[in-house]
């Protein structure tokens, strides 16, 4: 029986009293009709009260705030809200409940939370959507306190609370609240619980709990579900245990197509992208989540050109791309840096969708700002119509990248302001803004403490670079032995701290601490060892990572190679060169300049050569290295030639192209082509002189005797001269026993406090050369004053793949009587035919008056005694 009421009541508080009644299965307009008018049903719904039951007139309340929570419009909402409370209604808790949804779906919480406090008597319902709303919104502090105060909960309670904490980013506490379900509570979770917390699992990548988890979906017979199987899968795949979830995926008879799309996710995990397009065509069928999958993962690895080409084959197969496609299309053009191609997909967009939604824009400002253009960035993220955390993001790191640190930083304030939280990836971006200012870094610090990300691997992982740039590796190592969890990147960035602080020992200990190690962090390893000049060490870490089994990558060879470099080291050289043709690197340009610069540093100046033609493309690092190879072997007019050159195949030189120039020019004795090139560094390409470059300039005029114009040279600088520069003069001083300009460089060194020996011991020789036996013992003492001591040369040789080390006065090699001998002859032959005296002693002026061999002299002779 329908009951007829009159509408409105007499009263408004008269409506609590009444009993909720069967609502009329005949309702006059549906969603259609208020789908264009969300309140044209409302209207006539009033307008014809009187023949309106309480129920029907409930019923259309409630289809109307669908409505709006699909519009997603706060002021129809409010107006709604309105006509609610003037209707009499207002004290349904069934309508206040769908009130509370639809301002929670309109974005506007607040509303939502002043509509709650007004509720009588919420039920369990009430809750769940308060918790869910606020969840939603960030109000995670919220949420929980009104979860604590549920006079009862059912399982949708749990689920809510577990899916607030998921989406603000708090996986931990999601999987502690399931366990709370089954310890505390003793209840059994439903499949949502345990798909809620599988996909915070996975986000954390506990492979023991992913187990666990498993188990516990067995025990309680939710296994071969599809929903539940898939977020099994996507979790094993998150854990980085593929293996595992392949098993899952072919336990299932006819899995979905989000199972067969974490699978190829999986796979380029795995074995790498090879694999997942194998399993991509495999699939027998696809949507546009599989296209898109594949695209996404082509363009994060590196495979821009076949992101691409996969974008143009899914077109062709009828497939029309969405957001998430134009996303991953434009990551690809802005990876490749191509500027054509991003404009041509921006045109398309423009073509094809009425308007640019969220992810397309983040996309084009990504493209854009990559490539440069920050106009057009920034235009796009003016004009989006919803901006995000990525769009956020992109924006700043092309300012800061292209534009300025300042601007960018004002960017993060700005966000800051509006109502969305920098995530984790923002704030680590931002910390790379922090350059070598240290407060600024802090300041960053106090923020992602502040906001409570400070824990987040990606956040740690930015600090401790941050800090080991600003030179603080103290605050570096605090960081990182308070992260509660690490990865790979973590331990490699605090290597990478200690290696940078010249802590080899710490480095070497952090390292073997890992249990797991990438070839990133071999490579990093590798690399303090050379850059601190134990290349030993660095060569023996070579050896033991091909042992380990670990395939080496360009930087590897890259780095090793340059370690035979510095160790003229040319068999073993050769060895890894061809190793690096073997894993298919010979032809990459980095390894084929470290190639050149050991032939160069081994006096192979032709096998050099060779390289450098072999090479398709040619940097100005390929161009450098051969100018410094000849310059090194003594061929300056091969260094002329190869700079012009250079210039001709349009590179624009640098510092160190000028340097190897003018080194080349003043060992030649060519001192007006060194005064031009010198000339031309700034008037033709801009660039201003270094201290190295004035030092070659002083050596190259005081080996022409032109001792004036190379002090008037160092006067003329427009800023301090160092050590080097005055070193150069006073060594040209020695060459021509000017004692007097010597002693002024030597003032000029002591004003400087130099601690190097070298300066010394050239002024003491000199006054040795020149009988002035006070000025040497002058010398003497204020060296021992500083505590200055001269440091023994020393001197090695690669001979039949065997590494010969000698220092002054070593006599421990087994044939140093036959090598000695070999010496004496070869000074007295040299004496014979050239009739002046070889000075074959250096005089230690910081010792007693001792004759002793250059170490140089014996390793040199040691090849020819030897062989």
């Amino acid at each position: 029986m329908i009951v007829k009421l009159s509408w409105p009541p007499s009263s408004y508080l008269s409506h609590r009293f009444r009993l909720p009644l069967p609502f009329s299965l005949s309702i006059l307009f549906r969603f259609v009709t208020y789908q264009q008018d969300p309140f044209s049903e409302l209207r006539l719904c009033l307008d014809l009260s009187s023949q309106q039951s309480y129920m029907d007139l409930s019923q259309m309340f409630y289809e109307a705030m669908k409505s709006c929570a699909a519009l997603r419009s706060i002021p129809v909402a409010r107006r709604l809200h309105a006509q609610l409370i003037y209707s009499g209604l207002y004290t349904s808790v069934f309508l206040q409940n769908h009130l509370l949804n639809m301002y929670s779906n309109c974005d506007s919480i607040d509303d939502a939370c002043r509509v709650f406090s007004e509720i009588g008597f919420p039920n369990v319902f009430t809750w769940n959507t308060m918790i869910n709303g606020l969840g939603k919104h960030g109000r995670i502090g919220e949420a929980e306190k009104l979860f604590d105060e549920m006079p009862q909960r059912d399982s949708v309670s749990w689920t809510s609370m577990m899916s607030a904490y998921f989406s603000n980013g708090k996986s931990g506490h999601t999987v502690n609240l399931l366990a709370s379900i089954v310890r505390e509570m003793g209840d059994v979770p439903d499949r949502f619980s345990l798909t809620c917390a599988m996909k915070a699992c996975g986000n954390l990548g506990y492979l023991k709990l992913a187990i666990q988890l498993h188990g516990l979906v067995e025990k309680c017979g939710f296994a071969n579900g599809y929903s539940v199987d898939s977020s099994i899968i996507d979790m094993y795949i998150k854990c980085g245990a593929v293996e595992s979830a392949e098993r899952v995926f072919f336990r299932i008879p006819n899995p979905t197509l989000f199972c067969w799309n974490s699978m190829i996710y999986g796979y380029s995990k795995l074995s790498g992208v090879a694999s997942s397009l194998v399993f991509f065509n495999q699939m027998p069928e696809r949507d546009i989540v599989s296209w898109n999958t594949v695209i996404s993962l082509l363009s994060q690895h590196g495979y821009g050109v076949l992101a691409l080409d996969m974008f143009v084959e899914m077109w062709n197969q009828g497939f029309s791309p969405n957001s998430m496609t134009y996303a991953s299309v434009l990551s690809a053009c802005a990876s490749l840096y191509d500027l054509d191609c991003g404009r041509h997909l921006h045109a398309r967009i423009l073509r094809t969708e009425s308007c640019l939604d969220v992810y397309t824009g983040s996309g084009l400002i990504d493209m854009y700002a990559k490539c440069g253009i920050l106009k057009s960035a920034r235009w796009i993220f003016d004009n989006l119509m919803e901006r995000n955390v990525v769009s956020w993001t992109s924006l700043i790191v092309g300012v800061a990248q292209f534009g300025s640190q300042e601007e960018a930083l004002l960017l993060f304030n700005l966000m800051r302001k509006v109502p969305l939280a920098p995530d984790e990836f923002t704030i680590a971006t931002v910390f790379g803004l922090s350059s070598k200012e240290s407060y600024l870094g802090m300041q960053l610090h106090g923020y992602s403490v502040k906001t409570g990300i400070e824990s987040s691997i990606p956040v740690g992982n930015a600090l401790i670079s941050m800090y080991a740039r600003c030179g603080n590796v103290q605050n570096a190592n605090i960081v990182f032995d308070s992260m509660p969890l690490r990865d790979i990147i973590s331990w490699t960035a605090m290597i990478t701290a200690f290696s940078q602080s010249g802590d080899v020992d710490k480095a070497r200990e952090h390292f073997d601490e890992m249990r797991d190690r990438s070839i990133i962090t071999w490579n990093s390893m590798l690399a303090t060892y050379v850059q601190q000049g134990f290349w030993e060490e660095g060569l023996k870490m070579y050896i033991m990572m091909l042992r380990q089994g670990i395939k080496p990558d360009w930087i590897t060879f890259a780095t090793s190679l340059s370690a035979c470099a510095d160790s003229a080291l040319l068999q073993l050289g050769k060895q890894i060169i061809a190793q690096a043709e073997k894993f298919g690197f010979g032809l990459d340009v980095s390894v084929a300049n470290s190639a050149i610069t050991v032939y160069s540093r081994c006096g192979q100046i032709h096998a050099a050569y060779k390289v450098f033609e072999s090479i398709n493309t040619k940097s100005l690092v390929s161009w450098n290295s051969m100018l410094s190879g000849y310059a090194q072997n003594g061929h300056a007019r091969k260094v002329i030639e190869t700079y012009e050159s250079m210039i001709n195949a349009g590179f624009a030189p640098d510092h160190i192209s000028y340097m190897s120039v003018l080194m080349a020019c003043s060992h030649a004795g060519l001192v007006q082509e060194g005064r031009h090139y010198f000339n031309c560094m700034k008037n033709d390409h801009g660039i201003y002189p270094r201290h190295e470059h004035f030092a070659c300039m002083v050596d190259l005029l005081g080996r022409a005797g032109l001792l004036e114009e190379a002090k008037n040279v160092i006067v003329g600088m427009p800023y301090i001269p160092n050590a080097i520069v005055w070193g150069a003069l006073l060594a040209a001083c020695r060459n021509y026993g000017d004692t007097e300009l010597a002693e002024f460089a030597v003032s000029k060194l002591q004003e400087l406090d130099v601690q190097e020996s070298g300066s010394y011991v050239l002024l003491s020789n000199m006054y040795s050369d020149s009988g002035k036996l006070e000025g040497v013992l002058n010398v003497r003492k204020i060296m021992r004053e500083k505590g200055i001591q001269k440091n023994p040369g020393c001197s090695w040789i690669e001979v039949n793949n065997r590494v010969h080390v000698f220092s002054v006065n070593d006599t421990n090699h087994p044939q140093m009587d036959e090598v000695l001998k070999m010496l004496e002859f070869a000074i007295s032959e040299m004496e014979e035919t050239t009739n002046c005296i070889i000075d074959g002693a250096l005089l230690d002026p910081a010792s007693n008056v001792q004759v002793s061999y250059d170490s140089g002299l014996v390793s040199v002779l040691v090849e020819a005694q030897i062989s």
